[in-house]
């Protein structure tokens, strides 16, 4: 279909631009992990955590229509308006109604992958109100018109040396000033005048309480702090997937949270929003958007149990070399791939198949996400519903038949073990014809297979 994502063609503009960039992304998300596995290593209760934080996530889901009621109604009882989107469209409209009555043309906001999401920024821009991102990486990525590329570091495919280039076209800062001190500090001073002009501030939230109808954001600038102070009216979209029963629950998501995005204890802030302050509006825009038909789903409602801390990305050997903007989508890595089919089953149709299937997802999700379980059965529903090409469900079929008939794997293997070495390397390892070859050699291949040397080898039973 036209509007299918290319997630090969977008991964290679990514990996073949120059290897500093898939060298420094590779590096720094894989030392978010190692430092995850640090801090969760000094925990002697993590798993206990991990178990108990999807255990409250499945009651809740499980649950959810009891507490969006007793959410709303707390809420409500604090001064807070609440309003239901049940889709993108409706969240804009509703957004875009509240901001239109207080006569609202600058706002800023904080990093909100929901709003993300909805296409809110482009959908009120055009309506004639400025938006301005907060967060140091999400102001990156709307001055270099992308999306954000990670869920909790939206900017980290980009390297020092572009955003100094990218500050020096837009906030006409020094093009050689590579010093990330420096540039935090140039885009601090840029941005900050905006904050005390704003006629409204816009965040979403981490967590939402049914119990007391109040809800946090966790950020490590203190930017959802300033974006919901500053300016007299605060508007927090929430997905209605981010309900916890309990304040008590907070502990164990708090504790789970940071270390497992970017191995620190906690993040710098965790903010709790009870209701306005005095002359000021709360209002909280409670959306669904796909998620009551993805609860529905048998094989895939489990998704709903993320709490966005982008350790699955942070591992997976695909998308450190591929980066998030691959996946043409707001949502990337694995988490990516087993929600945004949920959205749109054509146009994300090929995301399946850019994983491994290595299993390092499921192993660090801190809620217990059978994440490369349901690739797996996506990429079932993909060939069922017929939405990959024929060529490649044909070569799935192949290799099906292949690999349920021994006698024709092994003839088949020992056909391609003779072609490696009879064949020159210009063909077994063709660039043009392979781009997987240009960044990778095949291995030496051993003169037996394991097959025949365990025939060979083996002892003959009770002897």
């Amino acid at each position: 279909m036209k509007n299918k994502v290319n997630i090969e063609e977008n991964a290679a503009k990514f990996i073949y631009q120059d290897d500093i960039h898939v060298t420094e992304h590779d590096k720094n998300l894989w030392n978010a992990r190692m430092k995850r596995d640090r801090v969760a290593g000094g925990i002697p209760e993590w798993e206990v955590l991990r178990n108990l934080a999807s255990q409250i996530k499945e009651h809740t889901l499980t649950h959810l229509d009891q507490y969006i009621e007793l959410f709303v109604n707390n809420a409500e009882k604090r001064g807070i308006k609440v309003h239901f989107a049940k889709d993108a469209e409706e969240h804009n409209a509703i957004a875009y109604e509240i901001l239109n009555s207080h006569h609202v043309k600058n706002i800023i906001k904080s990093k909100s992958m929901l709003q993300e999401e909805c296409g809110m920024t482009p959908f009120l821009e055009e309506k004639g109100i400025s938006v301005l991102e907060t967060d140091l990486g999400e102001r990156i990525q709307q001055l270099s018109d992308q999306p954000p590329s990670h869920i909790v570091m939206p900017a980290i495919h980009q390297t020092t040396e572009d955003i100094a280039q990218l500050f020096a076209k837009t906030i006409g800062t020094d093009p050689n000033d590579t010093d990330p001190n420096s540039l935090t500090e140039a885009m601090r001073n840029n941005a900050r005048p905006k904050f005390l002009t704003a006629d409204a501030g816009m965040t979403g939230a981490n967590f939402a309480i049914a119990e007391t109808g109040s809800f946090v954001v966790c950020t490590n600038e203190g930017n959802a702090d300033l974006t919901a102070s500053l300016p007299p009216l605060h508007i927090a979209s929430i997905g209605i997937e981010k309900i916890l029963p309990k304040t008590e629950d907070l502990g164990v998501f708090i504790r789970l949270l940071s270390r497992s995005a970017l191995g620190t204890p906690a993040t710098q802030y965790t903010s709790h929003f009870t209701g306005p302050r005095e002359g000021s509006e709360m209002h909280i825009i409670l959306t669904d958007n796909g998620r009551s038909h993805r609860l529905s789903m048998d094989d895939f409602w489990t998704s709903l149990k993320c709490i966005r801390c982008g350790a699955c990305m942070n591992t997976c050997p695909v998308y450190r070399r591929s980066s998030g903007l691959a996946y043409g989508a707001t949502y990337s890595g694995p988490i990516g791939i087993i929600i945004d089919p949920t959205f749109d089953e054509n146009k994300y149709s090929e995301l399946p198949f850019h994983s491994s299937l290595c299993g390092s997802c499921t192993e660090v999700c801190p809620v217990h996400i059978n994440i490369a379980e349901q690739i797996s059965l996506w990429r079932k529903v993909m060939m069922k519903n017929k939405k990959v090409d024929l060529s490649r469900r044909m070569a799935f079929k192949s290799a099906g038949i292949m690999l349920g008939n021994p006698k024709l794997f092994r003839t088949i293997e020992k056909v391609a073990y003779n072609a490696i070495h009879i064949l020159p390397e210009n063909i077994t390892e063709n660039k043009s014809l392979d781009p997987w070859a240009i960044h990778r050699k095949l291995p030496d291949v051993k003169k037996e297979t394991f097959r025949d040397w365990y025939i060979k080898n083996r002892k003959n039973n009770g002897k």
